[in-house]
């Protein structure tokens, strides 16, 4: 039987059996009010609740995933940031995040709250348009960062381009 350990986040290839893929882990801490770690959107395979405030949470290669970092202090929000994320396999490229292990395929990093909550509203209007942003083509979640951090809109996320990605990911091995 395959166990994680229960007293500290698992480092990257723990808790795995042969033959599992390797995990992707995210680390989630909440302090109501000083710092606020949240998924937006995600479909771990696994998570692990460390004490009353930190859980990990698991995710197989090739997942997606929304990662928003909040912090403040006496003085007001000290820290806002989001980052969409893909899981990558072992031997993949990746870039590192603050709490996730071993890293991520960054699609989309943005910081400041009025970005943050741009970036939210579009997550809305693809759920609004019937889409689970967990399957939304990564190449569409680049075109967002790379159209925010130039100052212009991004597009929005046409049902028929999302029936375009679905048959490509289904054709590849």
């Amino acid at each position: 039987m395959c166990t994680v350990g229960r007293l500290a986040p698992p480092r990257s290839g723990a808790g795995r059996c042969d033959g599992d893929p390797p995990l992707t882990h995210v680390t989630l801490v909440w302090q109501e009010g000083l710092r606020e770690d949240w998924l937006r959107f995600g479909k771990p395979v696994g998570q692990r609740v460390i004490d009353h405030r930190t859980r990990v949470e698991s995710y197989k290669p090739g997942q997606l995933f929304a990662f928003v970092r909040w912090a403040s202090n006496e003085y007001g929000t000290i820290r806002s940031a989001l980052a969409i994320a893909r899981a990558v396999a072992a031997g993949d490229t990746y870039s590192t995040l603050p709490q996730v292990d071993p890293g991520a395929e960054i699609l989309l990093s943005v910081r400041g709250w009025p970005k943050v909550r741009q970036v939210l509203g579009l997550i809305d209007a693809i759920e609004a348009g019937g889409t689970d942003p967990c399957d939304v083509a990564p190449d569409h979640w680049r075109h967002m960062d790379n159209r925010l951090a130039a100052g212009m809109q991004a597009r929005a996320y046409h049902p028929d381009r999302h029936r375009v990605w679905l048959r490509y990911r289904n054709l590849r091995p």
